[in-house]
């Protein structure tokens, strides 16, 4: 938590606030070597993972597990399993290895398959009132002389297309699970990882209301 938290301090007071790489490394103890590595690469969280990662206990079992994949595939989306009940279908069978090896060999395996799924796409209906869409976008702007980036929330109406769009500098949300997961005193919380990193990427910053109190937060 801590390793997300710093990239999005870094990133916050590099692109908000306007810090220099030296003022950075000194207000908030951070190596010169990571602040660049977190400039330069734009993500919002570090990890290692292999490049190619070996089947050993799941080599002779691929054709079933393939087998599994695709009929789930092609049930209605209530009536698909869950991956780890595929896992415990194939256990039934005899399999003895490890549920981190099916979810690997199931990853690649539904990028794969939603590609050629993608060739064949049909564009979608929507009736009035039926569905919108959301993202969310930073933009570089100019606002009384000073160049600032900016959080904009795009909405558009799926049937008539229309768009909307509008630009906040700050996010304030409820301590809700999806993005609070512990509460301390004052306004110190421990946010969601997740939660966390997409306000890394969106330059946000984050504030959750005190609890039990909807003065705070009284428009929503």
């Amino acid at each position: 938590m801590k390793r997300v938290d710093t990239i999005a301090r870094v990133r916050r007071a590099f692109y908000v606030h306007g810090w220099s790489v030296k003022k950075i490394v000194r207000e908030l103890h951070v190596s010169r070597s990571t602040v660049r590595k977190i400039l330069r690469s734009d993500e919002t969280d570090f990890s290692y993972e292999r490049s190619r990662q070996p089947l050993p206990r799941i080599g002779p079992w691929q054709g079933q597990l393939e087998q599994f994949l695709s009929s789930n595939a092609s049930k209605a989306p209530r009536e698909r399993l869950t991956l780890i009940r595929i896992f415990e279908e194939l256990q039934a069978l005899g399999y003895e290895g490890g549920y981190d090896a099916v979810r690997r060999f199931a990853r690649p395996w539904s990028q794969t398959r939603g590609a050629v799924t993608a060739e064949a796409y049909v564009p979608l209906y929507y009736a009035p009132g039926e569905a919108y869409q959301f993202d969310w976008s930073h933009e570089v702007v100019l606002i009384s002389d000073v160049t600032v980036t900016v959080n904009v929330a795009h909405l558009r109406l799926c049937h008539s297309r229309v768009m909307f769009a509008r630009a906040y500098m700050r996010g304030i949300y409820d301590n809700m699970k999806t993005a609070v997961e512990a509460i301390s005193s004052g306004k110190e919380r421990q946010y969601n990882r997740r939660f966390l990193q997409m306000c890394s990427h969106y330059l946000v910053q984050p504030v959750a209301c005190t609890p039990a109190s909807g003065w705070e937060k009284d428009q929503v």
